[in-house]
């Protein structure tokens, strides 16, 4: 199992105000969701109008199918006139990076 993730870094068009950025940023990331069935959100500058990071992840059982999907997923957002991308952050996981881990059991209280 192979888990990417990608974290886009925004600078938005002629946005003036965190409701104009909603508009901006919301149909992005719904678009994503529904062109790839990738997991992505809003996960930076949520206090800056005219900037935006969105993270977009994926699990796929190969490494090439996972940069596949994550590249095409920048080139829909590059190709959107209205934001430009200033930067672009690839990871790539397999499940054995997790292993040494540890992460708190939510059972155990």
């Amino acid at each position: 199992m192979w888990i990417a993730s990608l974290s886009l870094d925004l600078l938005l068009g002629d946005v003036h105000s965190l409701k104009e950025k909603r508009s901006v940023v919301r149909p992005i990331v719904a678009e994503l969701r529904r062109r790839f069935a990738v997991s992505v959100a809003e996960t930076g500058q949520l206090d800056l109008h005219r900037r935006a990071e969105i993270g977009v992840a994926v699990v796929a059982a190969d490494r090439g199918h996972c940069m596949e999907v994550l590249r095409a997923c920048e080139q829909l957002v590059a190709q959107r006139p209205e934001v430009d991308v200033l930067a672009a952050r690839e990871r790539v996981f397999t499940e054995d990076d997790a292993d040494g881990a540890s992460f708190p059991d939510p059972a155990v209280r």
